[in-house]
């Protein structure tokens, strides 16, 4: 279950949680190894989703939001009140998603769980996730669950775990536009600068203690 919040190579994570490159692998072309290439785009709550999301969709590409479609198929099959949040049949939806579209982007928090192609993790600093999310009047308990999330890269390491083709987009500082256009450089093959890995909290995650 999830829960609902209101040339390139494989790496995969080592036992010290850092990233390990594999050898090359054959980067994905789009229209050619695929009828249609799924994209997740995924993230902490927070991170940028919808807002970049809703510029791709402006460019005229297909963007599925899978919190809609939960809810829309009923597969909404719980409630954690003491978060605030919808659980979600994540293993229903991904057996039962369909899409006629080329390529067509996915979004959602647990997106890296459906049957993609490629992911793309949004990223943002610790300190400034934990802002946009008090903003949005969370609970403590609920932004701090988030922002340590978003620290030790769970995320990320989930998608790493499951994909072959994993890469993250530092959104900081960047404009939903900005982010936009990074997403679909990456789909293009622009993924230099973006391997797993390439963002890293370390040293803010240390200056709390």
């Amino acid at each position: 279950m999830a829960r609902l919040a209101q040339g390139s190579s494989i790496c995969s994570t080592t036992a010290t949680g850092s990233y390990q490159r594999s050898p090359p692998q054959p980067i994905y072309r789009v229209g050619s190894l695929w009828s249609t290439v799924l994209v997740a785009i995924t993230g902490t709550p927070g991170t940028g989703k919808s807002s970049a999301s809703q510029r791709i969709a402006r460019r005229g590409y297909i963007v599925v939001d899978l919190d809609d479609v939960a809810r829309a198929q009923g597969l909404i099959v719980g409630r954690d009140e003491a978060r605030g949040t919808d659980e979600v049949d994540v293993e229903a939806l991904r057996s039962g998603f369909r899409t006629t579209a080329k390529v067509a982007f996915l979004k959602a928090h647990y997106s890296h769980r459906m049957d993609v192609d490629l992911a793309v993790v949004l990223r943002c600093r610790p300190s400034i996730l934990r802002m946009r999310l008090e903003a949005r009047g969370w609970p403590s308990t609920k932004v701090r669950e988030n922002v340590e999330a978003e620290a030790i890269d769970v995320i990320l390491q989930e998608a790493v775990a499951r994909l072959p083709f994993v890469f993250e987009i530092d959104t900081t500082g960047a404009t939903p536009e900005e982010t936009a256009v990074s997403i679909l450089a990456i789909v293009q093959g622009k993924t230099q600068g973006h391997e797993p890995g390439s963002v890293d909290w370390t040293s803010e995650v240390l200056s709390w203690y």
